[in-house]
């Protein structure tokens, strides 16, 4: 008899093929589905896969008796009550390394669709607007980079950066010595160096509104502020003002506090360019983390230690 596995976030028909062959799926990928599959089968299930917006609370954990192993298929677990699986046995581990070059990839190119307006000049140039009516789009190399957050992704972007022949400092809890970036012990200060910020930090409640005005502020009126981490560290009222008031040239966001809806107060403004939390997502880096899943789980239910564990 194969183990139960409650999924609770999209996959593809081709993906929950392929974990079909592992498990017995319970597939519920929105709040309500999640909620009668675990009245349903709730005793039944040994394993959940989740991801970090939608995560997995304590009260849903208590309705699952039997599970022992909790996966986030990407890197983010915020909002799964990890210390309260941990109190109970229950193993967690996470899909850390499997898009991180498609997040850093993805960062780049909104710094770089942000900095030069590229979706803005798409639609001037449909609509007959040549480049002499238009000002001159700013570079993206030899610019200073401060990153938020210098993780996996964070050194992925960082090495991208060194490419433009950009400056590259970064704002961690603590400073790492394995990286020759510069170190600034606040995010302010870094944001006041900085041309361009990149926000790749955990979401949760340490980092909510990291960047907020002030930061803003320090940016100055040509920085531009990048965020492909969790829209929660960035005040979106904040971010907005800024740009409306010219006091931030312009934004790259991929996560923002309302989605899956769209960012109201973004969505009129043109010096914004906007994507719908796909940065990690590519048909690599996604087979990847269905693998890395199947693996962690493999290991877990032979015994063994998981490939990345919390």
């Amino acid at each position: 008899m194969k183990p139960v596995l409650l999924a609770l976030m999209f996959l593809s028909e081709e993906h929950r093929a392929q974990m079909a062959q592992s498990f017995e799926l319970v597939y519920a990928p929105d709040a309500a589905q999640a909620a009668a599959a675990i009245a349903e089968h709730g005793p039944r299930i040994t394993v959940v896969l989740t991801i970090g917006a939608t995560g997995l609370s304590a009260a849903q954990i208590d309705a699952l008796p039997n599970i022992t192993l909790v996966c986030a298929l990407g890197a983010g677990y915020e909002n799964i009550a990890v210390a309260h699986a941990k109190a109970r046995g229950i193993v967690v581990a996470t899909g850390a390394g499997t898009n991180d070059d498609c997040v850093a990839d993805h960062a780049l190119g909104l710094l770089i669709a942000a900095v030069r307006g590229i979706p803005r000049l798409d639609q001037l140039t449909r609509q007959g607007v040549w480049r002499t009516a238009l000002p001159l789009p700013p570079n993206v190399s030899h610019k200073r980079l401060g990153i938020i957050g210098l993780g996996t992704i964070g050194k992925k972007i960082a090495q991208r950066a060194l490419g433009f022949e950009m400056q590259v400092g970064y704002h961690n809890r603590t400073a790492r010595t394995d990286v020759p970036h510069r170190y600034f012990a606040d995010v302010t200060a870094l944001a006041d160096w900085a041309d361009f910020l990149v926000v790749a930090t955990p979401g949760g409640a340490g980092t909510q509104h990291l960047v907020n005005a002030a930061v803003l502020s320090a940016l100055g009126p040509r920085g531009v502020v990048v965020n492909i981490a969790r829209g929660s560290v960035i005040d979106t009222a904040a971010l907005a003002a800024a740009l409306r008031e010219g006091r931030i040239a312009a934004a790259g966001l991929d996560v923002y506090e309302s989605e899956p809806a769209p960012p109201a107060e973004l969505i009129g403004l043109d010096n914004v360019v906007l994507t719908p939390h796909v940065a990690g997502w590519s048909p690599e880096a996604v087979q990847a983390s269905v693998d890395r899943f199947l693996e962690n789980a493999r290991r877990h239910l032979a015994g063994e230690a998981p490939v990345s564990p919390l």
